[in-house]
């Protein structure tokens, strides 16, 4: 790609990317956007070459318009090694948590990686499970940090000539916050964020609240990365 004109006029992507504002509005982890945005790349075999594409919801949640989608291609091959790249602009909530696990269960050639923006609904006991499913599934989860954000910006964003190198507008201690949620997920914690969202007010507040069980089963490191602790 080229940093003085945007993405190369020849690169097949061009027409798949979407527009700098959609990704800004999609991913940005403070904001509580109802629709959800899925971008996602497919690497068959031993082959050097991506499929990336991007989807949304429709009267369908973005994973299951991907499921559905990616089956009924005519170069799905069930028996051929396949790996799928997801970074989603909110986790799966239990209906597609438990969807995803059936796809896998019977396409077990598949691995699957989700970076996610923000967590669905993250206080509700069938999301956190659902969450957890996927995980002893062996389906890798993660909170997107600056370093996914940059890798989005550059494969799959029409981003303006001289622009190439993203740089997210909000600090980092929103992924942090999110991050030690999901760990408290993945270890079957009690949530420890608190997301407010007032009526008629602009502001959406996230607070922590560690309880005695986060500081016995969440390691030391792990808190103080976070910087919050």
């Amino acid at each position: 790609m080229s940093s003085e004109t945007g993405p190369v006029i020849v690169d097949p992507t061009l027409r798949r990317r979407i527009e700098p504002q959609e990704f800004e509005v999609f991913f940005d982890p403070r904001e509580l956007r109802k629709e959800t945005c899925l971008l996602y790349e497919i690497r068959w075999g031993g082959r050097h070459s991506i499929w990336r594409h991007t989807g949304q919801n429709t009267t369908k949640h973005a994973e299951i318009n991907f499921i559905e989608k990616f089956t009924s291609e005519r170069y799905f091959c069930p028996s051929t090694q396949c790996s799928i790249v997801w970074f989603l602009s909110w986790s799966p909530c239990a209906d597609c948590s438990k969807a995803i696990t059936e796809f896998l269960s019977r396409h077990p050639k598949v691995t699957l990686f989700i970076y996610i923006a923000r967590l669905y609904y993250h206080t509700d006991q069938r999301n956190r499970q659902g969450l957890r499913d996927l995980h002893n599934r062996g389906v890798t989860i993660q909170i997107m940090t600056e370093q996914e954000y940059c890798y989005c910006w550059r494969n799959f964003v029409n981003y303006p000539p001289s622009n190439e190198v993203y740089w997210p507008r909000y600090p980092n201690v929103w992924m942090r916050m999110y991050a030690l949620e999901l760990y408290c997920i993945v270890l079957g914690l009690p949530p420890c964020l608190k997301i407010i969202r007032r009526h008629q007010h602009p502001l959406t507040f996230f607070t922590l609240h560690l309880q005695s069980c986060h500081y016995q089963r969440i390691p030391p490191h792990i808190l103080w990365a976070t910087g919050l602790v």
